[in-house]
């Protein structure tokens, strides 16, 4: 899928489509291009998948894509703390009902956000992510900013961390709701374990970041054109060696 438009800020390649589905063709093409030639040198691809409806686009181009699932561990980048282990809004369930289900995996890896013991389970997805080091991350940006759940106040270019407890910000907790996930604010949980920015953003990582709508519009402008820091968590991203931003219309309006 060829984008209408192409830039580039720092090192990250940007590309622009004219809708939400081909944006996420685009992004699926490049990731499983990436992932095919990891699979013919190892064996086996580990990813790392973010989960929000912004990637549902990707999500179908990946399922409809001759990607061999079969050679694929797969890992997702944050989960709430504290939800009901049935809770449709846990990023574990959301992978799941969209993506994990719809394929045969070679391994599913989730983020026990039920867990008595956050500590532990940070220390635990940790030993795995040393086991399977990640080859390619299926990013996406959050309205403030935020990479997974490393929003502005918490979030640390240098984080010796590579999972931990985190509290969310207020603008975090509302794109939940204009995600359409709760009803209101209310209802977000306030703590979260996310990967950390390091870990996130390894310069042997590929990475392949969908970000579409209007919502996004803003945290677009800000990731592409304001000064590299955790204001902005997602500027990171410019330098990196193998970062890829795809955009719809809606999102890309403010760098167009």
């Amino acid at each position: 899928m060829n984008p209408c438009h192409q830039m580039v800020s720092g090192k990250l390649k940007i590309n622009i489509y004219k809708t939400r589905r081909e944006m996420g063709a685009g992004a699926a093409w490049h990731g499983v291009e990436r992932a095919r030639q990891v699979i013919a040198q190892k064996g086996q691809v580990n990813i790392i998948f973010a989960a929000a409806p912004s990637q549902f686009e990707l999500y179908e181009s990946l399922l409809a894509s001759d990607l061999d699932f079969q050679k694929v561990n797969a890992f997702h980048m944050d989960e709430y703390l504290g939800l009901r282990s049935d809770a449709p809004q846990g990023f574990g369930n959301l992978l799941k009902s969209h993506l994990f289900s719809k394929a045969i995996f070679r391994s599913v890896y989730y983020l026990n956000g039920q867990t008595d013991d956050p500590q532990a389970e940070c220390r635990r997805y940790k030993e795995l992510l040393e086991e399977f080091p990640p080859d390619i991350i299926f990013h996406g940006i959050g309205e403030n900013g935020h990479l997974a759940f490393n929003d502005p106040p918490t979030a640390d270019f240098w984080d010796p961390e590579v999972v931990k407890i985190v509290a969310m910000d207020e603008v975090c907790r509302n794109q939940q709701v204009h995600d359409g996930c709760f009803s209101e604010i209310s209802q977000v949980p306030k703590r979260a374990l996310t990967l950390t920015i390091p870990v996130l953003t390894n310069k042997e990582t590929y990475l392949m970041v969908t970000v579409p709508g209007s919502t996004k519009t803003l945290a677009v402008q800000h990731t592409v054109r304001d000064e590299i820091s955790t204001a902005c968590p997602a500027t990171i991203l410019r330098q990196h060696p193998h970062a890829m931003l795809f955009l719809d219309s809606e999102a890309a309006a403010g760098i167009l």
